[in-house]
């Protein structure tokens, strides 16, 4: 793997899917016997996954700038590949809503250059769209300059939205009639300056243009975020050394509580397994996981 992201537990086949994004792949995780294999080459550079309620695929994918559903039947659906006529910037990270409409981030970071995708120029102002049932496309917010991750709270009440641009935070909104959302305030700062003794974590060849503007904005940063039953937020981070890199927990207030270190960047979670109380993380090249004294909010 050169960089992965984006794992999502398909409950109905017991399996984990994750992006190699720069190897434009989807690989498969089954816990039964802990087997790793390619399950989709030629995946338009995807990174974000997850299933929906009725166990289909929904992916990001760079390369096109798009968001696409597997079929059950194996045919492949665009959900969404323009805004206002014009093509998306790089669609990152998607979740469901019980109602059936898809919220996803439209950073562009695919579009920074050719190792993850296709270099190209950005048609919109960075923002969070929401897909409808019916496919009708709504941009919810473009206050974040880079949104990244995002995910609902247990009762859907509220959307977490990463930002990786000079803010480095985790914002929180109020989602209004499952359709709009309100508010938009820090939820956490994720800004961290590591001791000056600290080491850098090993970490996969990220592409330069996107490490480049990450380091530009200050040190640190969050990535793919998840909750927990309880309302706990879990989220990757890395760019600030050891001590720092892997998944931060924080109460439904924002407060620290938590730290799981890794020796790799954090680029993403997620809950899985059969009672969802099994954390998986990708960091870099590698994928881990570890059981948790609790369960992921949602189904994936």
């Amino acid at each position: 793997m050169l960089w992965a992201e984006g794992p999502a537990w398909n409950g109905s086949g017991n399996y984990l899917v994750w992006s190699d994004i720069p190897n434009n792949a989807q690989m498969r995780y089954l816990p039964e016997d802990g087997h790793v294999s390619t399950m989709r080459n030629n995946a338009g550079n995807s990174n974000g996954n997850t299933f929906d309620l009725q166990g289909r695929q929904i992916s990001c994918e760079h390369a096109h700038r798009r968001v696409t559903r597997y079929e059950l039947n194996g045919q492949v659906t665009v959900l969404a590949s323009e805004y206002e006529g014009k093509p998306l910037n790089a669609p990152n990270d998607v979740v469901v809503h019980p109602d059936g409409s898809i919220w996803f981030t439209d950073p562009g970071y695919g579009s920074m250059g050719d190792y993850e995708g296709n270099q190209g120029e950005l048609h919109h102002k960075e923002a969070v769209y929401r897909i409808a049932p019916d496919g009708k496309l709504t941009r919810v917010t473009d206050a974040e300059s880079k949104p990244n991750g995002l995910c609902f709270s247990p009762d859907y009440k509220k959307l977490y939205v990463v930002d990786t641009g000079p803010a480095k935070n985790i914002r929180v909104y109020d989602v209004v009639d499952g359709i709009k959302l309100d508010g938009g305030q820090e939820f956490a700062s994720m800004k961290m300056d590591p001791p000056a003794t600290a080491e850098p974590s090993r970490r996969a060849p990220t592409p330069k243009s996107i490490l480049e503007s990450i380091l530009r904005t200050g040190q640190g940063g969050s990535d793919g975020i998840r909750c927990d039953v309880d309302g706990n937020l879990w989220a990757t981070a890395g760019w600030a050394g050891d001590g720092y890199d892997g998944v931060h927990i924080f109460t439904p207030v924002g407060q620290r509580i938590g730290l799981i270190k890794l020796p790799e960047t954090g680029s993403n979670l997620c809950f899985g397994g059969p009672k969802r109380n099994r954390l998986f993380i990708t960091a870099s090249q590698s994928l881990y996981s570890l059981h948790v004294n609790t369960r992921g909010a949602h189904h994936c």
